[in-house]
């Protein structure tokens, strides 16, 4: 048997991805016609070079992929190439000293709930672990202490759902009323006028991102690597595929592409809000009609409140 020409490669991963005509020929910006043409075969013209590379960046193949043996074709089809995906299985301990290194000059972060880890820790306890090692408190401490540096720079992404669950909830929260108002406090005293700290609360509703507000997700361009953590045995998944790295940055950074969010200079003054009805005893509509009444951003609290929460 002959090696696979460009056309059949090309059949090989528009079958394997399921994908319709038209998305896939927005993909490679080519008409559907001409799609059509190499999927029927009524054609023998090769994909241009521009085809090809398509494919490889929006799939995160290598080019090798057009002129590997067919055994080759087969294997790079089925799975990421190893180099491209790493796992960090270092225990507790091991992954924390893992995202201090990697987050030590700086961070970009999506976090899955509200506090992150390095203001929760710096006011309560770990509530997620019964016991934990000395240089665990140590390593959490240091943590804490680098990401509240007035000068080190971190840009924070929390679910306005999370940020609600944190207040208002009474279930799966571990936090006293007294707790909560201190870690308000101390993400109010951290972020605002500081230009080296940027607070998004973004609308997980309105825009539906598949996970992407459910991990730990810390992406570094400069480095190359972007990370999150898998909630089984402290596992860390690091990617360096570039492709998907650019990508995923510029979804949380390109003003076109972000979900709704509220702006870094308004988040804090919303933590304040949420802070000053929690000293107050206001109920979440109470804090709702509050947002409503004094910014722009009742529309996006409101898509995460239940139509019919009891007033």
């Amino acid at each position: 048997m002959g090696i696979k020409n460009g056309i059949e490669r090309l059949i090989a991963i528009y079958n394997r991805y399921g994908m319709s005509i038209s998305r896939f020929s927005t993909i490679i910006a080519k008409d559907r016609r001409t799609l059509t043409s190499w999927i029927d075969k009524t054609t023998s013209k090769e994909p241009p070079e521009s085809v090809k590379n398509a494919i490889c960046a929006f799939f995160r193949y290598p080019k090798s992929i057009w002129d590997c043996s067919d055994e080759m074709f087969e294997e790079l089809l089925e799975k990421i190439p190893e180099e491209q995906v790493r796992i960090i299985d270092k225990g507790y301990e091991g992954g924390l000293a893992y995202i201090l290194d990697k987050e030590k000059e700086e961070r970009f972060v999506i976090h899955p709930r509200f506090p992150g880890p390095a203001y929760r820790d710096k006011i309560v306890d770990s509530p997620y672990k019964t016991s934990t090692s000395v240089l665990a408190k140590k390593l959490r401490s240091m943590r804490s202490e680098h990401i509240l540096e007035y000068g080190f720079v971190s840009v924070e992404w929390y679910s306005i759902e999370s940020l609600l669950k944190f207040a208002f909830s009474p279930i799966g929260n571990p936090y006293t009323m007294e707790q909560k108002i201190q870690i308000l406090g101390l993400v109010y005293d951290t972020f605002d006028d500081n230009y080296n700290k940027s607070l998004y609360l973004f609308d997980s509703h309105s825009t539906k991102l598949y996970g992407m507000d459910t991990a730990y997700i810390s992406i570094n361009p400069k480095q190359k690597i972007l990370f999150f953590k898998m909630p089984i045995d402290s596992l860390i998944v690091e990617i360096s595929n570039q492709v998907l790295i650019d990508r995923v940055h510029r979804y949380f950074t390109s003003m076109s592409q972000t979900p709704k969010h509220i702006l870094r200079t308004d988040s804090p003054k919303i933590i304040a809000m949420l802070l000053e009805c929690l000293k107050n005893r206001c109920s979440l509509l109470e804090f709702y009609e509050h947002v409503s009444l004094k910014t722009t951003y009742g529309e996006l609290f409101a898509n995460n409140i239940s139509v019919d929460c009891p007033r």
